[in-house]
Formats: C-alpha cells, structure tokens, sequence
C-alpha cells in the first residue's frame, strides 16, 4: 500500500486487500496440468493433445471459478513452455469499418509470442469487428520456435453476438492453419 500512496494513487482498505487477494491468488494458481487435482482425466487428455502438436479448436465451459482459465493457462504452458507466461497486456485500436478508421474501438490484450488473449464482448456490439481483425492480425505473423500455429483465447465467448459468432466461425476456418 505504501508503494500506491508514493505514486499518489487513492488506496482504500477494499483496494488494498483485493490487491494481496490477486496476488494470493496468482501465487497458489496450478501451473501444470499435473499440478490440477480435479478433472484428472480432463488434464491426462490435454497432456496428449499437447504432446500431438496437432491442437483441435477447443471450448472450454462451465459456471464461473470452475478452472476454466487456469486448465487453460496451465495448457499453453504444456505447449509453449515458459514463453508463455511471457506476457504483457497491450490496448489494441479496431476500427469496425474499415471505411471510417477515425471511429476507432480500443480493446485491452493480453499477449505474448505464442498466444493472445481478447474479451471482445467488453466492447459490446462491435465484437464482430474485434473478432475479425485481431484473429487476422495474429495470424498474418508466422508462430515462433518451430510451432506451427498460434493460440488465440476468447474470454466470454458465449457473450458475443450471433454476428461475431458466425465471423469467428468462418474466421477460424479460414485460419485453421495457422490459429487455433
């Protein structure tokens, strides 16, 4: 908290202990599939995909805390190695018409040199465009290390409209070969 109070930001007790909640949390997060204790058929299941080379689109669902991020952060790592964990959290310019580059949408990224991570529904009807344009611009750039394809993680894909929906799907498709 001090390290805050020295930068001038405002800190309250709630933000303080969310905070150390975070880090808590992050700290004792499993970093392996074998490190995951629930589901260890599930993780068994993944080791083999990931040791395939040869990733299938996946869809990862359940109620909120299941694991769902943390299965998945775990199997890049099986798949990537440390370099996943390289990260850094970029803010990323769409415009949804490519006609009018002026009316811009901005969409925080989380991204490193084999993955990308999107929530495009935080950008509410102008998911279709985030969907297209980030997916084609992670696959334009060939994938690192002798992989053959890039991984791209969409948060809270249930929550994109039936238009994103339908151009993620033909998105996918058409970039089968390098993104899954």
């Amino acid at each position: 908290s001090s390290d805050l109070q020295q930068r001038g930001a405002k800190t309250s007790p709630s933000t303080i202990v969310t905070a150390m909640a975070m880090l808590w949390v992050d700290k004792h997060r499993p970093k392996t599939l074998d490190e995951l204790d629930y589901h260890v058929d599930l993780s068994a299941r993944l080791k083999r995909i990931a040791a395939t080379r040869d990733q299938p689109h996946m869809l990862f669902t359940g109620p909120s805390g299941a694991g769902k991020s943390t299965r998945v952060h775990a199997l890049l790592r099986e798949l990537y190695g440390s370099g996943a964990d390289m990260v850094k959290v970029e803010t990323r310019s769409v415009a949804p018409n490519p006609s009018t580059p002026s009316n811009t949408v901005d969409i925080q990224v989380v991204v490193s040199n084999y993955h990308l991570m999107v929530t495009p529904a935080d950008v509410g009807t102008k998911d279709r465009a985030v969907v297209m344009q980030l997916i084609k611009e992670v696959a334009s750039h060939p994938p690192l290390g002798g992989h053959t394809f890039k991984v791209v993680v969409i948060e809270e894909a249930g929550s994109l409209s039936t238009d994103a929906q339908a151009a993620l799907r033909r998105t996918m498709e058409r970039y089968m070969r390098t993104c899954r």
